[in-house]
């Protein structure tokens, strides 16, 4: 036993399996004590606060990454569930109008049949300084054809009118009339739709401005599928006459197209109403 002399008190501690014994003496009377302690490990406290840093670290880790994976998979399904229907709105789509694609002579015997349609309408597309652009001169080129063939007795020009400066219909007027001669195009057989701001717009007015009930509708092949189904679940009983592609960018229309499918899907399922309707129009020559 060792014993330390402090003022007027003694004590002694004898350390013996871990334990502390101590014995005070204090203004003569004798008190004895015993406590547990970690006699292998002075720091014990320092090491429990450590490994309780530790613990609560690693809670906090193990909790942000939960939280990552539950928002990353929450993510994922909105993806997958996004991606399935997009997927499903494009095969429908196809597959429910792929049929009324035909070509010319077939368009032509729809002309001449008991129930001719009422108007050959060529889509719109971008047009700058007044000249239509490359994949726009091909739909009208086939437009042209179209009528030709007796298809219809008017050509109908659906295009973006929205502002003073852009004007896709006159483009498209003033390219027919420039090079429609062959076809026998004037100007008496043309009609301008300058609200067409889109394809569904386009054939919700064909249906309500210009009351068509059947028509041939030109634009290329991967645009027809949804141009057709839009005027179809409309009403209107529309064909479609493939006009040639283009390889430069068709990739970026390809995918935009995928999505404006089931863009216009829903539109057609809501109805909704286009930007302008206006005054009804009839698909016949100017006299």
């Amino acid at each position: 036993m060792r014993r330390f002399a402090i003022a007027e008190e003694r004590c002694g501690f004898l350390s013996e399996r871990g334990n502390i014994f101590l014995t005070l003496f204090v203004r003569g009377n004798r008190y004895n004590v015993c406590m547990s302690v970690d006699k292998n490990d002075a720091g014990t406290e320092a090491k429990e606060k450590k490994n309780r840093t530790r613990k609560r670290n690693a809670t906090g880790a193990s909790r942000t990454r939960h939280v990552v994976m539950t928002i990353f998979g929450i993510c994922a399904g909105i993806f997958f569930a996004v991606a399935v229907v997009v997927a499903a709105t494009n095969i429908y789509m196809i597959n429910v109008v792929g049929d009324k694609i035909i070509d010319i002579e077939e368009a032509s015997a729809l002309g001449l049949g008991d129930n001719p349609p009422q108007c050959v309408e060529v889509l719109g597309a971008s047009a700058r300084g007044g000249k239509p652009s490359p994949i726009l001169a091909k739909r009208i080129d086939t437009g042209m054809a179209v009528f030709a063939a007796d298809a219809a007795d008017v050509l109908l020009f659906s295009g973006d009118n929205g502002t003073n400066e852009y004007n896709e219909v006159a483009a498209m007027r003033s390219y027919a009339l420039e090079t429609g001669a062959d076809y026998g195009v004037t100007d008496d057989v043309i009609i301008l739709d300058y609200a067409g701001f889109s394809t569904y717009e386009s054939m919700y007015r064909l249906r309500d401005v210009f009351l068509a009930k059947r028509a041939v509708v030109v634009t290329q092949e991967y645009h027809l599928y949804r141009a057709l189904y839009v005027a179809n679940r409309l009403g209107v009983d529309a064909y479609g006459v493939a006009a040639p592609g283009q390889d430069e960018g068709q990739l970026f229309r390809d995918i935009r197209e995928i999505i404006a499918r089931t863009k216009d899907f829903f539109f057609v399922i809501f109805d909704v109403q286009p930007t302008y309707l206006g005054d009804p129009v009839e698909l016949t020559p100017f006299s």
